[in-house]
């Protein structure tokens, strides 16, 4: 069974090319068996929206790692399985703009998973936003804290393991 590298990622203004924290919660043999949490200095401008959004501002992530910095810590993590985000289009294409940007050779291609997307297929008719579902399965969530926000994608991506959702039919893949 593979392992799954649940992750979700803040950014600090509208362009979305770069992280303000990361959440990581990787999930082996049926749980969640570890987790990682950082602060990342963007090096750019905070939009008020973000900061509103997620309580990170330019104060908040001083003394923080810059993206590359962070990379050395969170590559070995990131390459141990297969990539899991909620709406992964997103984070995926942040990490993919972060890699670039810090001019980071990682791999051409990644494998990945939405649970969102997942979720539209096993349980369609309902919103599938985080905070929704969340609700539904009555999980626990701190949203728009990328610490949280992985740890409830990651219970989500369980619950659908539990009920005998086959997720691997809905691995993709991403160009890095």
């Amino acid at each position: 069974m593979a392992d799954y590298i649940v992750f979700d990622v803040e950014t600090p203004n509208r362009a979305n090319d770069r992280m303000s924290a990361i959440g990581i919660s990787v999930v082996r043999d049926g749980r969640i068996a570890d987790s990682f949490f950082s602060l990342v200095d963007p090096e750019t401008h905070f939009d008020w929206f973000n900061t509103q959004l997620t309580g990170i501002d330019s104060r908040k992530v001083a003394g923080a790692p810059n993206f590359a910095q962070l990379w050395e810590k969170i590559e070995p993590i990131m390459n141990s399985g297969i990539l899991v985000a909620h709406n992964a289009v997103f984070d995926m294409g942040v990490l993919r703009q972060c890699l670039r940007s810090y001019g980071i050779d990682w791999k051409e291609t990644a494998d990945y998973l939405c649970t969102v997307q997942i979720g539209r297929r096993v349980l369609p008719g309902m919103k599938h936003n985080l905070n929704i579902m969340c609700d539904h399965y009555g999980i626990a969530l701190d949203h728009h804290q990328a610490d949280s926000d992985s740890r409830a994608c990651a219970e989500i991506l369980l619950r659908y393991m539990e009920s005998g959702v086959n997720v691997s039919q809905f691995i993709r893949t991403c160009k890095l």
